[in-house]
């Protein structure tokens, strides 16, 4: 008896809450109207809130709801007792890719000591965010860099990103240009893959530079602190030998 009893709950509460999903799909599509599109609809865990994603052109969003659909929450949201971030680990979830399906065979590559830790940056030559964490990024070893040219701030950025790929030394060439402001002087006038890098770059969502990737599929865009940079490094890579 009590089993069955326990079952007739669990169902009542598993109707309940998808009764809850279908009212706040519905009023969320009907304040989005053609804006966008809901992607997902659940229950926040010990909460009494749902997250509901939403896809956009500029990627994935997160908003959080009441039951009754009457309150809208936007940012983050953070586990009091951790300090968890819980809303930007979600979206490293939703917007993480296979590290395979990146470019890479169009990336400007630096190896540094065994190479262990791998992260590939979209990155763009007048961006000073990109410079600024590329320079951290040299200070490291043990570290694979691939840098996915993406001309998209300037348009100058075009013909210097084409002259990187036309040097004899690519890998020199950016690092002069990223690290030392020395412009690579080889004619910008072979054949390059910048345009189909900047349409993977569109399709995977580098809205910015730079955007970055991690062997394990996570995404981070901007540039942060060294030791930040570097505990996610070693958080998606292969320990030490």
């Amino acid at each position: 008896m009590k089993r069955v009893l326990a079952l007739s709950i669990g169902w009542a509460l598993a109707s309940a809450v998808v009764a809850d999903e279908a009212a706040i799909r519905r009023m969320m599509q009907s304040k989005l109207g053609a804006g966008g599109r809901i992607e997902s609809v659940s229950p926040v865990r010990g909460s009494g809130l749902f997250e509901v994603v939403i896809g956009t052109a500029d990627g994935p969003q997160i908003y959080y709801v009441d039951k009754a659909a009457s309150v809208i929450v936007g940012g983050p949201m953070f586990d009091a007792k951790t300090g968890r971030n819980l809303t930007e680990e979600r979206m490293q979830r939703l917007t993480s890719v296979p590290w395979e399906s990146l470019p890479l065979e169009w990336a400007v590559t630096t190896v540094r000591g065994n190479g262990r830790r791998k992260i590939a940056v979209f990155s763009d030559p007048n961006c000073p965010y990109c410079k600024r964490f590329e320079k951290d990024l040299a200070k490291l070893d043990d570290i694979t860099v691939h840098i996915l040219l993406y001309p998209v701030i300037k348009p100058e950025s075009v013909a210097q990103t084409k002259s990187v790929r036309c040097s004899k030394d690519r890998a020199k060439a950016w690092n002069d240009l990223m690290l030392r402001d020395i412009q690579p002087t080889a004619a910008p006038d072979c054949d390059t893959p910048m345009e189909k890098l900047v349409a993977a770059g569109r399709k995977l969502g580098a809205n910015s530079t730079p955007t970055w990737f991690l062997q394990d599929g996570r995404r981070y865009k901007g540039a942060i602190p060294l030791d930040e940079m570097t505990r996610l490094l070693d958080s998606a890579s292969p320990a030490k030998p």
